[in-house]
């Protein structure tokens, strides 16, 4: 692995000739999120603070391939290493992101990036590696798996962007706010907490565990407590109804995670607590909100995320086997018939259930 001191000083004799690529561990530089911030396409999925999230909480190891020249990031393959004895050893690009596409300079070429990853997965014994980003740099790669995304363009001015939601999401905005709803916007643990309790509900109701609160309590303390992302509570008196988490880079936000009470869902807490954060994020400068990945099957959210104007663009995720030797399609596995077996789980079972399979998942 490459030294802090390497990256941050070993270009100062040399001429702005790009170097060759190397393999390093991000949280063992302290400028990192200074030079990913520097890189045109950087996402909050490049910064340090996930990928600690993801070390601390499942024990995943940041591989992250690079190549500078002028002391400059000028190519990125970022990586992490997932070691499981259910499921095995892979790269994945990067775990439980909605999408990471790699950086590069212009004119500057990724392809080595994948050769040198692709050279450490075959002596690390990888089962296969994934990138969640379609590249044409990747020679012969094939899409595995697709999800739409979908982004609101924030620039346009609050006028302009009530105008642009569909009329059905206007109506339950005003239901929400004539039935008396707040939104409030917090960064402490207490609203992680309380997302974390109308998370598992959620989860149940779809058949599925949820994260285990240590996920959530890293989020909090690498991502919120920093200033890199709020959580959005909605609340009718003092009773929380829906709850989201938010991840801000540079000029983006994306939303990551949301929850909701579906005993209240007539009042459309949803509508007001995306509007109230849609308003505060053009209100704070930043350009653009990203909705995250959205299943091709799942048409009721792709709705929902349409009828606030967003522009749908497509997600592309590709899979190396490494047995197999080539790209494989894979399975989006968002509903099934284990869904129905986790839905008659009681909720502690379910969550205990979470905790023991998350770590062997990505």
């Amino acid at each position: 692995m490459t030294t802090d001191s390497q990256v941050n000083g070993r270009h100062t004799a040399d001429s702005d000739q790009p170097e060759q690529p190397v393999a390093l561990d991000p949280l063992q530089y302290r400028a990192w999120d200074s030079l990913v911030s520097e890189c045109s396409g950087s996402s909050f999925f490049h910064r340090t603070a996930w990928a600690r999230v993801l070390q601390e909480t499942y024990g995943h190891r940041p591989i992250y391939f690079c190549r500078f020249a002028d002391g400059q990031l000028e190519g990125l393959l970022p990586i992490m290493e997932v070691s499981s004895p259910w499921t095995g050893r892979r790269g994945v690009s990067l775990p439980f992101s909605d999408f990471c596409s790699p950086l590069s300079v212009e004119g500057a070429r990724r392809r080595e990036l994948y050769e040198l990853a692709l050279e450490h997965g075959r002596g690390r014994g990888w089962s296969y590696l994934e990138c969640r980003n379609s590249d044409p740099e990747w020679p012969g790669a094939t899409p595995s798996l697709a999800f739409y995304g979908h982004v609101i363009d924030l620039t346009c001015g609050q006028e302009a962007l009530f105008e642009c939601l569909d009329s059905a999401v206007r109506r339950g905005i005003r239901k929400g706010e004539g039935a008396g709803l707040n939104v409030e916007f917090s960064s402490s643990l207490d609203s992680i907490q309380t997302f974390y309790a109308l998370h598992c509900r959620t989860r149940h109701r779809h058949g599925l565990p949820p994260q285990p609160f240590r996920f959530f309590e890293n989020i909090a303390r690498y991502v919120l407590a920093p200033g890199h992302g709020f959580v959005a509570t909605v609340r009718l008196a003092k009773k929380p109804l829906a709850a989201s988490v938010f991840f801000q880079h540079r000029m983006e936000v994306l939303y990551k995670f949301g929850a909701s009470d579906y005993a209240f869902q007539d009042l459309r807490p949803n509508n007001l607590m995306m509007w109230a954060a849609i308003k505060r994020c053009a209100a704070n400068g930043f350009a653009r909100l990203h909705l995250g990945r959205t299943s091709l099957a799942n048409e009721g959210l792709r709705r929902f995320k349409l009828g606030f104007g967003a522009r749908e663009e497509r997600i592309e995720y590709c899979k190396y086997d490494f047995g197999k030797r080539t790209f494989v399609r894979d399975v989006d596995r968002a509903e099934g018939w284990v869904n129905h077996v986790f839905r008659c789980l009681p909720g502690p079972v379910l969550r205990l259930a979470g905790r023991v399979i998350y770590p062997h998942l990505s």
